[in-house]
């Protein structure tokens, strides 16, 4: 791996590391900032989940609520940070199901892991790993979810070759993200802070298409979940130290969240 993508994965899982430390202190983890993260689980489906992984969700969206699951699926949930969507997930797929959940971070596994336990839900397991380097077989899942961490990765197009690689003919990608629509200034692209902030790293709407369709994926979709305005963008700049005023009128209303499907086509499986 490149020093560029060393330093990018090693500012990632220090960053979340920490977020994870913050909630186990009974405080709310931060790696999103609140026009990103908040919000996103309503009080209904948020019901009988421990209270601390309500406080590690740091994602960009609610993938749990927008992805079909079906009982009896397995489910892979990419970057599980403390555990929210796989706890969610498992509901879903009922005792025949499975859900995996992968992050590279000890310190969100064992918060993950912890609230498996004080919410009693025994259809999880969470791996330790790299969404670069699934730890899974081919064709093993039925539906890959992922909550605002592709982004995060240095080589997006292997994340997408594994998790075509993984999902059975037919499975579905039903992720959610931050996504740019145009062109965004070289000063936020540099900048890590906004890199593990979710918003430095994402992709352009019609790269994530053709990544998409490189990869072998069809049907491929991008909803606009949230768009960002100019005060959500000047709060996003603000906090990582740049040129507030003047850098938030060019990116305001250039980055969303959305929800990212795609699907692999039926088919045999290749050795």
């Amino acid at each position: 791996m490149s020093e560029p993508a060393n330093h990018v994965k090693d500012t990632v899982r220090e960053k979340y590391g920490r977020a994870a430390l913050q909630v186990l202190e009974g405080k709310r983890g931060s790696c999103c900032g609140d026009p990103v993260s908040s919000n996103l689980y309503p009080a209904e489906q948020a019901l009988d989940l421990p209270e601390a992984a309500l406080r590690a969700s740091l994602g960009c969206g609610n993938p749990t609520a927008l992805a079909l699951l079906h009982p009896g699926e397995t489910v892979l949930d990419l970057g599980s940070g403390g555990g929210i969507d796989v706890l969610l997930s498992a509901r879903r797929v009922g005792p025949a199901g499975k859900v995996y959940g992968l992050d590279m971070t000890d310190e969100m596994l064992a918060l993950a892991r912890e609230n498996q336990r004080t919410a009693g839900v025994d259809n999880a397991e969470f791996l330790k790993g790299d969404i670069e380097r699934i730890p899974l077989p081919n064709a093993s899942v039925d539906v890959i979810i992922s909550n605002c961490v592709i982004n995060l990765a240095a080589d997006k197009p292997r994340v997408l070759g594994e998790a075509f690689r993984v999902l059975k003919p037919g499975g579905r990608f039903a992720v959610t993200d931050v996504v740019v629509r145009g062109e965004i200034p070289p000063a936020v692209r540099r900048s890590m802070e906004l890199w593990v902030g979710c918003v430095a790293g994402a992709l352009e709407e019609t790269e994530f298409r053709e990544l998409l369709a490189a990869n072998g994926f069809v049907d491929v979709d991008i909803e606009p979940i949230r768009v960002y305005e100019f005060a959500d963008a000047r709060a996003l700049l603000a906090e990582a130290g740049l040129d507030a005023d003047r850098l938030a009128r060019d990116i305001a209303g250039r980055v969303m969240s959305a929800f990212v499907r795609a699907r692999r086509p039926a088919g045999p499986v290749d050795d």
